[in-house]
């Protein structure tokens, strides 16, 4: 796909990296010289513009793309009146980042696809992450189940994936398992990547200590998983 980033800062410059080692194609945009240089090397085009005068806006390929993110954090005004020229101009598929509720609320006013509210989202993941432990990463599903992702414990190193029993011994869904890698994105850049592991192979493969597992199921079987019981 093809996307258009509308404010690099730290989320819209991250966002940028991440959607581009994903194989899609990148446009970016942002009035800030030092955003622009930041990321100007690793995705495919980007321009130095004012997004919330009119005809700057006009100069970006808002038909040309898949989507457009409004990505700006730091200027309420700028973000509303950016989106509010998107929609002037027919751009029909629009994330936006609201910084909070007020924001979130007048985003609401314009019915774009989706509106983007990271912060708070990284404070109640960060919630349950401190609930079951550091260097923990979740995903809540309901109000009591998370989909998590941590290194395979210790007690784990060595088995065979096909022999360990997720659900049966510990109450847990199977996600996934992965592996560091390099890879190169679409400008042959090389990242540290992930890979995930085929555990259903003919070729047995066992869990190693670089291993993260990606697991589902309640909060306290987690905890109980987690501290080895």
């Amino acid at each position: 796909m093809r996307y258009l980033i509308i404010g690099l800062g730290i989320y819209g410059e991250n966002l940028a990296r991440d959607l581009t080692d994903m194989g899609h194609e990148v446009i970016g945009a942002d009035i800030k010289q030092s955003h622009v240089e930041a990321v100007k090397d690793y995705i495919s085009t980007v321009y130095i513009i004012d997004s919330t005068e009119e005809g700057a806006l006009a100069v970006l390929p808002l038909s040309n793309v898949d989507m457009v993110i409004v990505a700006i954090g730091e200027n309420f005004g700028a973000s509303i009146r950016t989106v509010a020229l998107l929609k002037k101009a027919g751009v029909k598929h629009i994330f936006a980042r609201a910084i909070d509720k007020l924001h979130e609320s007048i985003l609401e006013s314009f019915n774009i696809d989706r509106i983007l509210t990271p912060e708070q989202r990284a404070a109640a993941d960060l919630t349950h992450e401190m609930e079951l432990g550091s260097e923990i990463r979740t995903l809540s599903v309901d109000d009591d189940s998370v989909v998590a992702s941590f290194a395979a414990p210790a007690f784990l190193s060595g088995l065979k994936y096909s022999e360990i029993d997720f659900d049966g011994r510990y109450g847990l869904k199977f996600v996934a398992a992965t592996r560091p890698v390099v890879k190169r994105n679409v400008l042959g850049i090389e990242r540290p990547a992930r890979e995930v592991l085929d555990i259903t192979s003919d070729t047995p493969v066992t869990v190693g200590e670089n291993d993260v597992l990606t697991l589902f199921g309640t909060r306290r079987k987690l905890q109980k998983f987690l501290s080895g019981s």
